[in-house]
């Protein structure tokens, strides 16, 4: 299948990376040199009209703009016939999300969302253990994810809340809420801080969350972007036993999986640990679930509907906050 970039920065670039097997046929930035770029290297037609990726023989748009950007490029994408891979959070909130979800249904197209997380090694161990009941019926997560940012973060597009929609709840922080979803099911009780703890602006630099399913299971978040040393951490606990996910490579560490077992006296318990010092494969992975699920006909891992639902438990936060737009 042939691919089109819409927005040629670094996850446009990964995204283009990822797609191994595929070939650029488009790429399109508003600096036509990061255009050209891309396609220098992976193949294809620069420009600075995404219309001319719509217009291309691509199959799959990948589109990785700012945040006010994503849906309305994703719609034209869906009408113009093609498959989407839309980096998170997908909108700025739920309403501009929701009728590009209609359309893709009406249309037969698939829409995947960048909830790459999930495709992490030691996540997908850690779902696959869950599935097979490795720790018991589910009790509650705990996750822990951040960054410090950099010199002059805030007078960056994320700052801007017309651009953005709001700060770190929607940019690492959806990743730990699409991550509570995919283990613990939906959230009826969604309440939380956004407080603006280091940076200046108008948008939070911290969020803490406490989430909660109709059946009493708990998503216990925080994602910051005033963590000095990057850290990545999600603490998965069971009747049976604890499972927890420490670092995603580079900056944030080695990533592993450490599965405590408890054992029917209690106790200390019985420890496994997988360890996975390899390059970062989950831009691939999550882009061969995006063939899968066409090839399939069915709907991918992480889809655009699974990004409506992070959206509308942040469009609450944000209510509850007075931050509303």
């Amino acid at each position: 299948m042939n691919i089109g970039i819409i927005g040629c920065g670094l996850i446009g670039k990964k995204r283009a990376a990822a797609g191994a097997d595929l070939q650029v046929v488009a790429a399109a930035d508003v600096v036509f040199e990061r255009a050209r770029a891309i396609c220098d290297q992976f193949g294809g037609t620069p420009s600075i009209d995404a219309r001319d990726v719509f217009a291309s023989a691509a199959d799959i748009v990948v589109i990785a703009a700012t945040h006010d950007q994503l849906a309305p490029l994703a719609l034209e994408a869906v009408r113009a016939g093609k498959h989407v891979m839309l980096e998170k959070p997908g909108a700025r909130n739920a309403a501009e999300l929701q009728p590009v979800a209609e359309e893709a249904a009406r249309r037969g197209l698939k829409v995947k969302v960048g909830f790459n997380h999930r495709f992490h090694p030691a996540v997908w161990k850690a779902k696959e253990l869950v599935d097979q009941g490795a720790v018991g019926d589910l009790m509650f997560i705990r996750g822990r994810y951040g960054h410090g940012g950099r010199p002059g973060y805030e007078k960056e597009w994320r700052f801007d809340k017309d651009c953005s929609g709001g700060g770190e709840l929607l940019d690492q922080g959806t990743h730990l809420i699409d991550l509570s979803r995919w283990f613990l099911g939906e959230f009826t009780l969604v309440n939380g801080l956004l407080p603006r703890c280091y940076w200046p602006g108008a948008v939070e630099d911290n969020c803490f969350l406490t989430l909660g399913t109709a059946d009493g299971k708990i998503a216990h978040l925080h994602a910051t972007w005033t963590e000095w040393k990057n850290m990545f951490c999600l603490e998965i606990y069971g009747r049976d036993g604890k499972l927890q996910v420490d670092g995603l490579g580079g900056s944030y560490g080695l990533e592993q999986l450490s599965f405590y077992k408890m054992l029917p006296k209690m106790g200390p318990p019985e420890t496994t640990i997988w360890q996975y010092p390899f390059p970062d494969i989950s831009w691939e992975q999550e882009m061969r679930e995006l063939l899968a699920a066409i090839r399939e006909n069915r709907a991918p891992l992480g889809d655009v509907n699974d990004a409506v639902a992070n959206l509308r438990i942040t469009d609450k936060l944000y209510q509850q906050e007075g931050m509303a737009p």
